[in-house]
């Protein structure tokens, strides 16, 4: 695998870290470097570690993975989704979907990278054979990821009064969960 094809695949990973951050931008509307950045980093981190995850799975838990590893992105994203639609029609403020929350943090994390996984397993399959050939595409993808998630942030903090004026945030986010989390199913149905 070239590194344009690495830097490709960690592109296509990155869109939904892209758009979870344009999300939690739009709905923070104010940008918190530190709590920007701490996202960034752990959508970065479980970008990287999640092949790593598949890529070992593939030793020992080959068939649970493959046949499981879709429907628990699809049911992060669509609880999450969900919450975030719910709280979009709630008049308490407090209970809103809080992008700044290392927990609401981590689990966007997980569920955005669960489709990594698969990408573990297919270098598992095309010839990465050490945790030392792994270490390059890895630092990409984390990398890659990290840059479309700041970057994502920014979009959505620049436009997101803009967007809150015209529709909730929340409820935009929620539909692009559930969206993404429909995405991540069906490639795994389908494809």
């Amino acid at each position: 695998m070239s590194v344009l094809e690495i830097v490709l695949i960690a592109i296509a990973l990155a869109m939904d870290c892209f758009a979870v951050s344009i999300v939690s931008g739009v709905i923070c509307r104010k940008l918190y470097t530190a709590k920007a950045l701490r996202m960034a980093f752990l959508l970065g981190l479980f970008q990287a570690l999640m092949p790593l995850l598949g890529w070992t799975a593939i030793h020992f838990f080959q068939h649970s993975v493959e046949a499981y590893d879709h429907w628990i992105a699809f049911g992060f994203l669509e609880i999450i989704g969900t919450k975030m639609i719910r709280d979009s029609f709630s008049d308490e403020e407090s209970e809103h979907f809080n992008p700044l929350l290392i927990s609401t943090q981590l689990l966007l994390a997980v569920a955005t990278s669960i489709d990594a996984l698969a990408v573990g397993i297919s270098m598992s399959c095309s010839g990465f054979s050490t945790v030392k050939m792994l270490v390059l595409p890895l630092v990409i993808i984390g990398i890659v990821s990290f840059i479309f998630s700041i970057s994502g942030t920014l979009i959505g903090v620049r436009y997101g009064d803009t967007v809150a004026k015209k529709i909730r945030p929340e409820l935009l986010g929620g539909i692009i969960l559930i969206g993404i989390g429909i995405k991540v199913l069906l490639e795994h149905l389908l494809g």
